[in-house]
């Protein structure tokens, strides 16, 4: 199992609405993590299993005040609220000055994301939705513990060539000189493209072309379908059936072929992380 971070250059791909999605069909057991240091949204947004609002005051600022001791990957679960749906999040920041209370304590949280696939009682995998990473954000420290960081980007060229420089950036960053072999380092580097559905496929070749002639070592994993009406169903705020939704029916073509490539490693990894001390000598 593995920690995802998903993140933009700049603007509003949807990153948060990306997150939800996925981890809305997620194959195995997800906590979805607001780590946005500019604030989360899912407490405005989305209703608490109980059918009220959740507890903005549970959550990462709850961690904040308890982290400094040490965490423990199972006690994230005691932050943890449980949507309408069952999704369970961790939810984020109410306003960027509460930031300040997570000084220092991102690896911390990274460590306890990714660990927390080791769990003997209840291990997850975790979806970080770390919002915009242009400038020194420090959510970008959880990056050296993702298995894998998803960028998400729209399909304006500027969107695209923002997306490309960051994914460049991001490689040196995380892989030192290793410059056009991301795909063979930790954590891999993956965009996923919000396109219409009806011209999706051609745009992810062109830019995962794009991003191979440009070395930057990331890849196209898929696209999203840009589906207002997917994103409001999804939110809560309109019926219909949102299985049937393009929306979700993109992101589950994205969960099934990120598994596919990836799914035995994150697992084979797990196993060994839980193997005791000098075993297989």
């Amino acid at each position: 199992m593995a920690l995802i971070a998903l993140a933009a250059d700049k603007g509003s791909p949807g990153v948060t609405t990306a997150a939800v999605a996925l981890a809305a069909v997620w194959p195995r057991r997800v906590m979805l993590a607001e780590t946005d240091p500019a604030g989360g949204d899912l407490v405005y947004r989305s209703a608490a299993a109980h059918g009220g609002p959740l507890n903005p005051n549970t959550g990462m600022l709850s961690i904040a005040a308890t982290a400094r001791r040490g965490l423990a990957p199972d006690q994230l679960w005691d932050h943890v609220q449980p949507l309408s749906g069952g999704l369970e999040v961790l939810v984020g920041l109410g306003v960027a000055e509460q930031a300040a209370g997570l000084a220092g304590l991102w690896p911390t949280l990274g460590h306890a994301f990714a660990s927390l696939a080791d769990s003997p009682h209840a291990p997850a995998d975790v979806i970080a939705d770390c919002g915009r990473i242009s400038g020194d954000t420090p959510a970008m420290e959880l990056f050296p513990h993702a298995s894998l960081v998803l960028l998400i980007s729209r399909t304006e060229p500027e969107a695209l060539a923002r997306v490309r420089d960051r994914a460049a950036a991001l490689a040196g960053k995380l892989h030192g000189g290793q410059r056009g072999a991301a795909t063979l380092a930790n954590p891999v580097i993956g965009v996923v493209l919000v396109a219409e559905t009806g011209n999706a496929a051609k745009l992810a070749s062109q830019v995962n072309d794009m991003l191979v002639h440009a070395q930057t070592g990331a890849r196209v994993l898929g696209t999203l379908a840009d589906d207002p009406a997917g994103a409001e169903q999804l939110a809560g705020r309109r019926r219909g059936r949102l299985d049937k939704s393009l929306l979700i029916r993109s992101a589950r073509k994205v969960t099934a072929d990120v598994y596919q490539q990836y799914g035995a490693l994150w697992t084979a990894t797990s196993d060994q992380g839980r193997q005791p001390h000098g075993a297989g000598r």
